[in-house]
């Protein structure tokens, strides 16, 4: 699928709730604040900016959601994916670290918050998420996981093998971290709702306009260029993530591009929905290559994956990776698979794994480098980039401000390795305990 092809095969395109009505930007807008990005951290920061009665447009390329906002696979888990919580502390220092897990850690109840006070229709459960042992060996880190956690707030805890498989309704794990707080959503019909949500306050939302410049203007601060008009503000903030395409010199240098896959099956039957995630959790399969899923509102299984070798690229062998996967973990789905929906996205990958914020000109910042932690993080940051646009002083912020730097050439084939790697690992450490493998593992 090309970089900016439509959704065609997208379940959340086919399912979403309708767009608002957005128009094109034409002609001269003054306001005090220009977002460029339409995503999560776009619109989240526009909708902060406006409740705080702050004249704020926000700019964008195609359609609201159109990026990783849409094309996500739903998940919304406010944890950290490739880093513990001590290994950020270590890497990040004092006080960033701390103000940043604070962020992340609560970024559903912002989620929640958002889509309560909004009303917006987007499929909200929030029945928690299970990340499972997969093998005897890993109960330990999920172990340490509970205690860090827990230690800054939340209400995690380690479940045996028993209370796994009544969750999930899968055999094949040997326990696992359940985080009640976990929940899943459509992520487009959010990216919507949030659209509407920010137009209710007020915020001038203007879509199908890529940003060809921004320079500084004549009578102060600065203009933000599309082909047929301009936004002239005091402070500009681009949040244009994975999908950056111009509008600042080397900002799409500042991460690498990482694909992912996602998928949905057909509605399965009653009895099968009663016995394969009875509870309606998140599951994440527990492996470093990992397989992710859940239900929609529909009852399809949405699963994804990183694509890897044949993997993502064979859609005839890659659908049957899905499938034997999926049946292996849950060996009462007797029916034949049908993965309906095939979609691809792309994730703005940082060594980190965390957001970088940059000091792009006076009055004139950007983010990049969610790392895949669409959901709960974009939610999350539009409070730490409306504050910074609030005048917030900047070693208060959850995020420092650096100066603009390019990714590490070694990300463009490290997430590709370190998936391999963990395969690996994984398969050897199973093998070593006597657990089974799944196939194509």
């Amino acid at each position: 699928m090309a970089r900016f092809s439509p959704f065609e095969a997208s379940l959340w395109y086919a399912t979403a709730v309708p767009a608002p009505e957005t128009p094109e930007l034409a002609g001269t807008v003054r306001t005090d604040i220009a977002v460029v990005g339409g995503g999560y951290t776009g619109l989240t920061t526009t909708l902060e900016l406006a409740r705080a009665g702050v004249k704020v447009a926000l700019i964008e390329a195609r359609e609201t959601g159109f990026g990783g906002s849409g094309r996500n696979a739903g998940h919304c888990t406010p944890t950290f994916t490739h880093y513990s919580l001590p290994e950020l502390r270590a890497m990040l220092g004092k006080p960033w670290a701390d103000r940043l897990i604070e962020r992340q850690t609560r970024a559903n109840d912002r989620v929640s918050a958002m889509i309560r006070d909004y009303q917006i229709d987007c499929e909200w459960v929030q029945n928690g998420y299970v990340m499972a042992a997969a093998n005897p060996g890993a109960l330990s880190k999920l172990r340490a996981k509970v205690d860090t956690y827990n230690a800054v707030g939340a209400n995690t805890r380690l479940i045996d093998r028993g209370e796994v498989e009544a969750i999930t309704g899968s055999p094949r794990f040997h326990g696992g971290w359940f985080h009640p707080e976990g929940g899943h959503l459509n992520p487009l019909s959010y990216a919507r709702g949030l659209t509407r949500a920010a137009m209710s306050e007020g915020a001038w939302i203007f879509t199908r306009s890529p940003v060809t410049g921004c320079e500084r203007h004549a009578g102060g601060g600065w203009s933000v260029k599309t082909e047929k008009g301009e936004v002239i503000a005091d402070k500009v903030l681009f949040t244009t993530g994975a999908y950056t395409v111009g509008g600042w010199p080397k900002l799409d240098r500042t991460f690498k591009i990482q694909r992912v896959f996602v998928a949905a099956t057909q509605p399965l039957s009653g009895d099968e929905r009663r016995t394969v995630l009875p509870q309606n959790t998140t599951i994440h399969d527990g492996r470093g290559d990992i397989y992710v899923y859940k239900y929609n509102r529909e009852g399809r299984i949405v699963a994804s994956m990183f694509p890897l070798g044949r993997r993502g690229s064979d859609m005839a062998y890659t659908r049957q990776v899905m499938t034997d996967r999926l049946k292996w973990l849950h060996p009462q789905i007797r029916t034949d698979i049908r993965w309906e929906y095939f979609w691809f996205g792309e994730l703005d990958m940082q060594y980190r794994t965390v957001p970088r914020f940059y000091n792009l000109a006076p009055g004139v910042v950007a983010l990049t480098g969610l790392s895949g932690r669409g959901v709960p993080t974009g939610s999350m940051l539009g409070s730490v980039l409306s504050e910074w646009a609030l005048g917030k002083p900047d070693d208060e912020l959850a995020l420092k401000l650096e100066p603009l730097s390019a990714a590490p050439f070694y990300m463009s084939f490290a997430p590709a390795m370190t998936l391999r790697y963990y395969r690996f690992r994984d398969n050897l450490t199973a093998k070593l305990a006597g657990a089974p493998l799944p196939p194509h593992a």
